[in-house]
């Protein structure tokens, strides 16, 4: 990976787990949710004055370098095989994540397979809405090895017909959490305490995509006891979402320690290398 390349995954795990982890705990709530967003408060200036008076001028504040990007309109998929050739060249397999993960079998989606959040906050499979050319969700794991548990992460691409369309998913996606903060995934298996929250730069200060959110929460399976924690991070290109999610197992942590694994660079890094793919398929040649 490019130094430059580097410098943007650091900034993106910085922005997506640093703006979370705050989301988590600013309301000073116990069960780590915030159920919504709050305007955040101006820090004082009450301290002491410099020598005749004067308060000492302001450090600037460094501004985000934001995506510089436009798609190739001649490039944009518009049917549904250009759309599946794309989402296959970009999805990220285990190569992305790291050395250490492999292919889970089956290792892609089913074509037709379409998650759903229902009433019940149970996630079911259904029909793909006409607004999406083609999705696919690639699975890849670290199998379980010295005492640690059987690590599943995921990667999904879903090229949409208008970059419209995307940005209601990337809404959607940040609305589920707000109406389902504890979600059913399939039996034994759930998610709890769940907070999303969108790039606090904004849609001008992007560091690699033209929008970015992030999920966290508690991550809950019957094959092991106790809490591990669930992590996603989805961003947008033009008509195209690309996302990555992490099911904590034990013996993992999101940050490295001197027990445990950290997963947050594997994650972002499995994400950064989509968004530079979707860029190749679709710049403007020169």
């Amino acid at each position: 990976m490019a130094y430059g390349d580097r410098r943007l995954l650091r900034a993106c795990c910085a922005v997506l787990v640093g703006g979370l982890i705050a989301t988590g705990c600013a309301d000073g709530r116990d069960d780590g949710r915030d159920d919504g967003a709050k305007p955040g408060g101006r820090a004082s200036t009450g301290g002491a004055s410099a020598p005749g008076g004067t308060a000492p001028a302001p450090t600037p504040t460094p501004t985000p370098t934001a995506l510089d990007f436009t798609p190739d309109p001649k490039r944009a998929p518009k049917t549904a095989a250009d759309a599946r050739r794309l989402a296959l060249a970009v999805v990220a397999g285990p190569d992305a994540w790291g050395p250490d993960y492999a292919k889970r079998t089956p290792h892609l989606s089913d074509p037709d397979y379409w998650p759903v959040l229902g009433d019940g906050c149970s996630w079911e499979t259904g029909t793909r809405p006409p607004t999406v050319l083609h999705s696919v969700t690639a699975y890849s794991e670290v199998p379980a090895v010295d005492g640690r548990g059987t690590l599943r992460v995921a990667a999904t691409v879903t090229v949409h017909r208008t970059e419209d369309d995307a940005d209601w998913e990337m809404a959607g996606t940040l609305e589920e959490a707000l109406r389902c903060p504890d979600q059913r995934l399939r039996d034994g298996e759930s998610i709890k305490e769940l907070i999303s929250l969108g790039n606090p730069f904004g849609l001008g200060g992007n560091y690699t995509a033209a929008d970015s959110l992030g999920e966290r929460g508690g991550y809950y399976n019957d094959e092991f006891p106790g809490k591990q924690f669930y992590g996603w991070y989805q961003s947008r290109i033009g008509q195209v979402t690309v996302a990555t999610v992490v099911k904590g197992a034990p013996g993992y942590s999101e940050e490295t320690t001197d027990t445990t694994i950290g997963t947050v660079t594997a994650q972002v890094q499995a994400l950064v290398t989509m968004l530079e793919r979707v860029k190749d398929e679709l710049e403007v040649q020169s």
